[in-house]
């Protein structure tokens, strides 16, 4: 077997850090990525429950950060800055996904940089105080379109990008017999069901 499918072989000298995420520490790096997206989905949860069954105002249905800071949640920064983590982390430990897995990976990856460039359109806005179409607070292209359910376009887009990173973590955790094994120490066995096209 090659080096490749056996990182702990080579030594940490021939081993860039971007290398390390997606070898020998890609377990841990998913594990604490896994934990910032289910955080952040949490939060859309509870504000989705704010508004839906507690029949909040929406600009005070601001998740469980809005009940402490709701100066930072109604912060363009903090949605903008999520964006980016969410955009970094998807690129930076996608080199440690393989066939399958890696496909539905860049489905993420791609979603995720355009609901980052909504969000930078967001920001920019804020920025400049120039809000598009005669709108009193900044608004996102899709938002021009459903200008009252910025909550619901997010919660959409963060499903969008959600459902292809669990797919491909399904493939990546249980790979296809058939594929090639990735570098890493997180797949728990090799998996005999057909791979699904992505």
């Amino acid at each position: 077997m090659s080096a490749a499918a056996h990182p702990t072989r080579i030594g940490s000298a021939d081993f860039s850090f971007h290398d390390k995420l997606n070898t020998v520490w890609h377990k841990r790096a998913l594990n604490v990525f896994t934990v910032i997206v289910l955080g952040h989905w949490a939060e859309h949860l509870f504000q989705a429950y704010q508004i839906y069954v507690l029949g909040w105002p929406r600009p005070r249905a601001g998740g469980v950060l809005g009940l402490f800071f709701p100066w930072l949640v109604s912060s363009e920064v903090l949605h903008y800055g999520y964006a980016i983590v969410m955009l970094i982390g998807i690129w930076t430990l996608r080199k440690g996904f393989t066939g399958t897995s890696r496909k539905w990976w860049t489905v993420a990856l791609v979603i995720q940089f355009w609901h980052h460039i909504e969000h930078f359109v967001l920001q920019w806005q804020a920025l400049t105080h120039h809000y598009w179409f005669g709108s009193p607070v900044p608004i996102s292209f899709v938002q021009t379109l459903f200008p009252k359910f910025r909550v619901e376009i997010h919660l959409f887009y963060n499903a969008i990008v959600f459902i292809p990173m669990v797919i491909g973590m399904y493939y990546h955790l249980f790979p296809p017999k058939d594929e090639e094994v990735a570098a890493c120490s997180c797949a728990l066995h090799r998996q005999t069901v057909t791979a699904v096209a992505a």
